[in-house]
């Protein structure tokens, strides 16, 4: 597949692969406590657990030519204030293509969650062609419940994936015909 290494834009936000020198934001975000409110987790404690996720995420784009964006604002494309998009997550024993994301809390309230999610959705449906997009979701975080449904995202299943927690919420959405 082809690496998809241009910028894209939204009316509001820039969007990027990530790259090494993204390690510094990476962290900030992933390890701030409020950020990880709803990951069962936690916060990235150390500099090596954010290093291990931007090696992931750049060894997806090098394997399979799409993945987790850095998002900007268009205004200060400098600054980055957070990561999401499409990629490949395993589902217990089950791969999909999982949308997700993760901002700075300076960025929350904006619906810059929103117009990530429909940028990664017309990514996939248009530019991938896949059938369907997934996205997983802790019960408790109405917030990003409200994102998917406004998406069109339904509720199709429970993922006991975090043992002593209760069920996350699997959403779907099919590539419209």
């Amino acid at each position: 597949m082809k690496l998809i290494d241009e910028q894209r834009f939204t009316q509001r936000l820039m969007l990027r692969p990530p790259r090494a020198e993204d390690l510094t934001a990476l962290f900030a975000i992933y390890g701030d406590p409020a950020t990880n409110r709803f990951n069962p987790a936690g916060p990235l404690r150390e500099n090596s657990q954010a290093q291990a996720l931007l090696d992931s995420w750049l060894a997806h784009w090098q394997d399979k030519g799409f993945g987790q964006w850095a998002i900007a604002t268009r205004e200060a494309a400098e600054t980055l204030i957070g990561f999401g998009g499409i990629d490949a997550r395993m589902y217990l024993d089950v791969e999909r293509l999982n949308l997700g994301y993760r901002f700075a809390v300076t960025a929350w309230g904006k619906g810059y969650a929103t117009e990530l999610s429909q940028a990664a959705l017309d990514y996939g449906f248009n530019d991938l062609q896949v059938a369907d997009i997934f996205a997983v979701v802790r019960p408790s975080h109405l917030a990003s419940i409200r994102v998917l449904e406004k998406m069109g995202m339904q509720h199709i299943d429970s993922l006991d994936d975090v043992p002593g927690q209760p069920a996350s919420h699997v959403y779907r959405i099919s590539r419209p015909s």
